[in-house]
């Protein structure tokens, strides 16, 4: 089988007694990112405190259109041969300059292509016949496999993403013509949507090294349908003819094989954007001799405060050719251990350069962002770590893998493990449900700062006033409400403040709770029937159907001033 047909089959799409779709490389076979005017326009210039930037428009040829998409641009006055870097925004964002990279004598090129929205002074334009290229949906929204009128696309070339793949092809092309830059020494990085687009970036030759931020890819048909990997469904909902298109032609997953930029993934255990062990599926499908890596923050939404830093050092390693010992992919399995119970074995390469070793497990949950992550303390046995991951049932999914620290900062993480214990043989249950929501500690809490309050409790903070904080515990059958239960919970706060706790993830269910200030530990009672239904006005009818805790500041008040502790369900009543 011809290694694109193989390809198409691999990623889902049936071409026996069709015309397969393009794969990625013919779809992009005839096009010319060189080819055409900029026609630039320069809208702002200055140099300061040693930084040249410019904001300007130059013209993107997208299927015989005039896009005219709007740049940044910086580096350090004077700059020669400098390696380039283009910074792609996520959805709904807008370009951003990674003055980081610029301090460090990268030349930084930003653009663009979300579109018309807001208030903006400057944005990319897209003509009449291209305008779902912009992103906001009060304008026109996207096409992805369906066009606006909700009917199966029957080209590629129809959908949003093949606007933007066209926009930062020919933007590379802008960046590498600058009279600073190298044009020999070219990376990229994109966030969230952003890192979507990376996939079709890491298959230009130009590019030596790509960092995708959460965008990996599996989200349209997959995310959609909710068709989760260990969901027990025997069969998988039929395909559209236009996500068959779509999946085979411009979701990130399709260009994989086709990648030559060394490539690293950088990921939240529960974003959103892509299963977390459906995008190492991605992995499977590199060439052999393409570099790639990944690392996948635990319990991580939108959040790589904890391994973000792995970005500049591949960048550093693969665009700028320094030697950067980055050790080979770790390995790991599940497994029982004498006595039945299920433990997780790491052996990472180059143990003797190791020093962390992180191990988390889930259960049962079938969604990967709504999975609730515990941590699972590891001792080192010779070249590997082992870790205990006690279960409630040996029938329900157990799921695992660990996060390895290197000397130089490095985190790399192992392959995603999923298993149901008894399958392994003698397995045996060990683990109990409790009604001590904080008995797992407070590392399942977001933006939080863990610390001792007052009498010694241990107690956290929240450090984002404006995020809060959540936790995801709930969706553990450890935690999970008791029928009839109320939430209980302690707090300590000397100014008063009103926060709005919810259990949902969108903050549909919800209650405002009042904060009265004391110098002392205080208690407080929520029955279910407290929260209510923004949309219908209908109490929540039980605190068993919830699966996560959420807790805001009301507008004008401060959740930093506040510790919290003992979460915990007790019999109804205030």
């Amino acid at each position: 089988m011809p290694r694109t047909a193989f390809v198409l089959s691999l990623l889902g799409w049936t071409i026996a007694g069709a015309a397969a779709p393009a794969a990625p490389p013919e779809l992009w076979a005839t096009y010319d990112s060189q080819a055409g005017d900029f026609r630039e326009e320069i809208v702002r210039e200055e140099t300061k405190n040693g930084i040249y930037e410019r904001a300007s428009y130059i013209s993107v040829a997208v299927l015989g259109e005039d896009v005219r998409v709007y740049c940044r641009y910086a580096v350090k006055e004077g700059a020669q041969q400098a390696p380039g870097l283009l910074n792609v925004h996520g959805w709904m964002g807008a370009p951003a300059i990674a003055k980081d990279f610029v301090t460090d004598g990268w030349a930084v090129m930003a653009f663009d292509y979300c579109g018309k929205t807001g208030t903006r002074g400057h944005y990319t334009k897209y003509p009449e016949p291209l305008q779902h290229g912009n992103m906001d949906r009060t304008v026109c929204g996207p096409i992805r496999s369906a066009d606006l009128s909700g009917q199966p696309i029957t080209d590629p070339r129809q959908t949003s993403d093949f606007i933007w793949y066209t926009i930062q092809r020919r933007v590379l092309t802008y960046l590498e013509r600058q009279k600073e830059v190298d044009p020999t020494r070219l990376g990229a990085q994109g966030y969230s949507y952003g890192g979507t687009l990376m996939w079709n970036l890491g298959t230009d030759p130009r590019v030596k090294a790509i960092v995708a931020y959460f965008g990996i890819g599996w989200n349209e048909y997959y995310r959609a349908k909710q068709v989760w990997m260990y969901d027990g469904r025997t069969a998988q909902p039929a395909k559209t003819s236009g996500e068959g298109i779509y999946l085979a032609s411009v979701a990130p997953q399709a260009h994989v094989p086709f990648i030559t930029a060394a490539t690293l993934w950088l990921n939240g255990s529960n974003d959103h954007h892509g299963g977390h062990e459906r995008g190492l599926e991605s992995f499977k499908l590199f060439k052999p001799e393409v570099p790639w890596a990944y690392a996948i923050q635990a319990r991580g939404h939108h959040d790589t405060d904890k391994i973000g830093h792995d970005a500049k050092l591949w960048l550093e390693k693969y665009v700028l050719g320094k030697e950067i010992a980055w050790p080979d992919h770790p390995q790991s399995a599940l497994r029982l251990d004498a006595a039945g119970v299920p433990q997780l074995v790491v052996t990472p390469a180059e143990p003797e350069r190791v020093k962390k070793v992180e191990c988390f497990y889930a259960i049962k949950e079938p969604c990967s962002f709504t999975r609730s992550w515990r941590d699972a303390a590891s001792v080192r046995q010779g070249d590997s770590w082992v870790a205990s991951t006690p279960v409630m049932k040996v029938t329900d999914y157990l799921f695992a893998y660990a996060n390895i620290t290197y000397d130089n900062t490095v985190v790399l993480s192992t392959a995603f493990n999923a298993t149901i214990p008894a399958r392994l043989g003698d397995a045996k249950a060990t683990d109990t449900s409790s009604d001590d929501i904080s008995s797992g500690g407070y590392s399942a809490w977001s933006q939080i700062a863990e610390l001792e309050g007052p009498g010694g409790i241990k107690a956290f903070r929240c450090t984002n006033n404006g995020r809060g904080t959540m936790t995801e515990q709930l969706q553990d059958p450890k935690w999970k409400a008791p029928q009839g239960a109320s939430l209980a919970f302690s707090f300590y706060c000397t100014e008063p403040q009103t926060i709005q706790l919810s259990s949902d993830p969108h903050g549909l269910v919800i209650v405002e709770i009042e904060i009265p200030a004391s110098d002392t530990w205080q208690e407080m009672v929520v029955p279910a029937t407290r929260l209510i239904h923004t949309d219908t006005a209908q109490p929540m009818k039980d605190w068993s159907t919830a699966g996560l805790l959420r807790l805001l500041p009301k507008p004008g008040s401060d959740i930093t001033k506040i510790l919290f502790a003992n979460f915990r369900w007790v019999g109804s009543g205030e």
